[in-house]
């Protein structure tokens, strides 16, 4: 009896210290999981958070670009459009002499018009007649703002005009834009003045304000822009009055953070902060280091909660197995279990001689399971941690490869390939050197599976084995290259835009072999005024489109297409041997351009007609700019001339 109490005190003993370690190692896994989950996620999440302000930043820049661009195009039409009124305010009055010297004559021809005010100033300068009675006799050679418009009368030109930008007048102070035409044979000159309502509120739709105040923030997030000169702050998400005098906010704290960089305010806070210089300013976006922290604090307790689920199980299953399969073939079964232990997990516990020894080498085998099934177990866990990731582990001088359950899906393998990588770490890691033999440009750690696949792998390495991570990174490539066609392409026509097609062209000229020539086209498409207003935008979006489908056309390997804007279009002719042969190119165009028909109702159709100019050159050093404007040139003068063909730059 007494025997038998001391070895049911043993086997208690041995119980305990069996659970104790069961305890030790489960803790020490768990915490190592919970340990490269953080360090992963924290790392994943400034990532993300970096490429999520650069996509911002980008989209605050394309907006300024945009705007600028709809102000520059506003401006050129408005101006046309003011001019086109003066020189008919002009006409009238060269031919109706009784309209000039009648004030309400001047008002109703200024109504008649459609523009705010209507002045005749005579051969001294004197404002003779005016649809305004108080701004009759003012000398315009008294006033910064009127004097200008005195080169008119000095120039004797009948054709000569002058268009003043938007400024206060000289009589009221109120801000006009002003144009002045000469008078034909009458001497004198007609100046008509508008309010530009129109484009001051294009003009108050370019602030960093306004954009601030149309575009999303995340919680805790703030956008702000900063002089490059002064340092003061010019615009931001948030309150504008609030003090931006910490450190953090400084031009030489922003300029660092370009990359993406942390810095501590006045009061200790931490705040991610990414930064980007444009022109003569910074545009910069930031994060509080909290508001990440509680992203990944979130995740981390919720991944730990389950693997502390996970730990009791187990804990509670070798207990329970302990408890009932304790033998006493204790030897035999260590050199099994040291077997296993070198990572030989396909080794079978079998210690027969009675049933005792049998029950226990089940145990042991079940609980070989369970260890091998752990990476499932760790997979589940990550899945519901909401992290897309697979996770892998080997040791130098041993086959055994630990691999959770995604693998297979995030590498698109069968299960019997990675059946085989856990068996065979030199097979396993031949594939991923593979694998790494693709990686993709401009991305840290990712590759190429195949066309709508990319993973990221990130692996530490060390004299004992590598351990890595792998996760599905697919929607951030897939993301970066649609945005990247976005602002390279013209939506309308799927054409490249007219910055970039500049940035091509350039680097094209630049890479030009000695002997070969290229040139520079200009094209503007004619009558299509004509088309939009008599058939509508959705018929002349179509012309359009219609045209860009046979610039797209052109063989790829000598053609380089773009939109410039509205109707005018661009291209570059490369890989030439002789001009000739560029003549011949552009005879390829046009005559697959008269092949082309578009439909522009049920019953009409049209060929599109265009005119084109451009410029060539031999010289790999040619400057891009000159070459385009060579070729502006040579289409305007082709548009004064005739339509329909094109012609060549003769400097």
């Amino acid at each position: 009896m007494e025997k038998m109490q001391k070895k049911q005190v043993q086997i208690k003993s041995m119980q305990k210290i069996f659970t104790i370690y069961m305890v030790i190692i489960l803790s020490a896994a768990i915490f190592l999981i919970l340990l490269i989950n953080f360090l992963f996620r924290w790392h994943t999440l400034e990532d993300q958070q970096f490429d999520t302000f650069q996509i911002k930043i980008e989209q605050i820049i394309h907006t300024l670009e945009n705007n600028q661009m709809e102000l520059e195009m506003m401006n050129k039409s408005l101006d046309e459009d003011y001019l086109t009124r003066a020189k008919a305010a002009s006409y009238v009055l060269d031919r109706q002499e009784e309209v000039v010297m009648d004030v309400s004559e001047m008002q109703y021809l200024a109504k008649l018009l459609n523009v705010d005010e209507l002045h005749y100033i005579d051969e001294n300068g004197i404002i003779a007649s005016a649809s305004v009675s108080e701004y009759i006799g003012m000398n315009m050679a008294d006033y910064d703002q009127t004097r200008p418009f005195l080169a008119i009368l000095e120039s004797g030109d009948e054709d000569a005009y002058l268009i003043q930008e938007a400024r206060p007048n000289a009589a009221a102070g109120k801000i006009m834009q002003y144009i002045g035409v000469a008078r034909k044979n009458k001497g004198g000159f007609v100046q008509v003045g508008f309010e530009p309502k129109r484009l001051m509120e294009a003009q108050s739709r370019n602030t960093y304000d306004y954009i601030f105040a149309k575009f999303p923030t995340d919680v805790g997030e703030e956008l702000f822009v900063v002089d490059c000169g002064t340092g003061d702050v010019l615009g931001h998400s948030g309150d504008i009055g609030q003090d931006f005098r910490e450190d953090c906010y400084q031009l030489d704290a922003l300029l660092e953070c370009q990359e993406g960089d942390y810095r501590t305010g006045t009061d200790g806070r931490r705040i991610y902060i990414v930064s980007r210089q444009y022109e003569d300013v910074i545009i910069c976006a930031a994060l509080p280091a909290a508001v990440l922290f509680q992203k990944l604090f979130s995740d981390s307790v919720l991944t730990c909660v389950y693997l502390l689920l996970i730990e009791l199980a187990v804990i509670f299953l070798l207990n329970y197995l302990v408890r009932r399969r304790v033998i006493d073939g204790i030897h035999r079964i260590l050199e099994d279990l040291s077997s296993i232990t070198n990572g030989n997990l396909d080794t079978t516990v079998s210690v027969g001689g009675n049933r005792e020894f049998e029950e226990l080498s089940r145990g042991i085998n079940t609980m070989v399971t369970s260890i091998i099934n752990i990476s499932a177990r760790i997979s589940a866990i990550i899945e519901i941690s909401g992290v897309s990731l697979a996770a892998f582990e080997y040791e130098s001088g041993k086959n055994h490869v630990f691999v959770t359950s995604g693998l297979g899906a995030l590498l698109e393998i069968s299960d019997q390939a990675v059946a085989e990588f856990g068996k065979n770490a030199r097979v396993f890691d031949t594939y991923i050197r593979r694998v790494a033999e693709k990686p993709v440009e401009g991305e840290t750690n990712v590759y190429q599976i195949h066309d709508a696949k990319y993973v990221r792998i990130q692996m530490s390495e060390s004299a004992g084995g590598k351990l890595g991570v792998i996760t599905d990174v697919t929607g951030d490539v897939m993301e970066k290259r649609q945005m990247r066609y976005e602002n390279t392409h013209d939506p309308l026509t799927g054409l490249y835009k007219y910055p970039y097609f500049k940035q091509l062209a350039a680097e094209r000229l630049r890479r030009m072999p000695d002997g070969e020539v290229c040139a520079l086209v200009m094209i503007d498409l004619d009558y299509f005024k004509g088309v939009n207003d008599t058939y509508g935008h959705d018929v002349g979006d179509r012309y359009l489109q219609s045209f860009s489908a046979v610039m797209s056309a052109m063989p790829a390997e000598q053609f380089l297409t773009a939109r410039r804007s509205g109707d005018e279009f661009c291209m570059m002719i490369f890989g030439c041997g002789s001009r000739e042969e560029i003549r011949g190119r552009l005879d390829m165009f046009y005559d697959r351009l008269t092949q082309n028909q578009v439909m522009l109702s049920d019953t009409e159709s049209r060929t599109v007609s265009a005119s084109a100019g451009f410029a060539w050159t031999n010289d790999a050093g040619s400057d891009i700019a000159e070459l385009l404007s060579q070729a502006d040139e040579a289409l305007y003068k082709v548009k004064r001339n005739t339509k329909g063909v094109y012609g060549e730059f003769r400097g």
